[in-house]
């Protein structure tokens, strides 16, 4: 049975590593796991006061494609030694959706950087947040790719084969993963 999943970048721009990380994942994904990149561009920065007003429909419907979805991977860039501020708002954001789309929900978590631990102080962030919100996180393989600018070439496209290798056994886990809980 094939899965769906659904994917959050936690960068805004296009050319950015951890974009072209997610686009690697969906090619490179085995056959019965389909990934989706949700756009969180639209997503306002948090206020009380807007939500006041009414849940903005771009929250809306990131929380329903993560409802409707088996799994959710977060594509998590590190900035500043933690999450990127856009991907913390739109989990910020979605955690405010009543029947919390993120509870029980399996998780993975991925990012490249061009520094030498490759998001791991970001993800050991994110595991927390997802503490909070009843993730099921999975825990291993993790995948954190450090020195990206120099294991992906000018239009994106992966050229380390070990950094391949290991995105294939990360998505190969995480389709296992979800089939555990779906």
């Amino acid at each position: 049975m094939s899965k769906k999943i659904v994917a959050l970048v936690g960068s805004l721009r296009q050319g950015s590593l951890n974009r072209a990380l997610l686009h690697e994942a969906a090619a490179l994904a085995p056959a019965g796991l389909e990934i989706e990149l949700l756009e969180i561009s639209e997503v306002p920065l948090y206020n009380g006061d807007l939500e006041a007003q009414g849940l903005p429909p771009s929250v809306t419907r990131l929380g329903e494609a993560i409802r409707g979805a088996d799994g959710l991977l977060l594509v998590a860039p590190e900035y500043n030694y933690s999450v990127s501020g856009v991907l913390k708002n739109a989990i910020d954001w979605i955690s405010r959706l009543p029947d919390q789309p993120i509870s029980t929900k399996p998780v993975a978590i991925m990012g490249a950087s061009m520094g030498g631990l490759g998001t791991s102080r970001a993800q050991y962030h994110m595991r927390q947040i997802l503490v909070y919100l009843n993730a099921h996180v999975m825990n291993r393989p993790e995948m954190m790719v450090s020195s990206a600018h120099s294991k992906f070439d000018a239009q994106g496209k992966l050229t380390d084969e070990s950094t391949r290798e290991n995105l294939v056994k990360f998505l190969s886990a995480f389709q296992t993963f979800v089939t555990r809980f779906r």
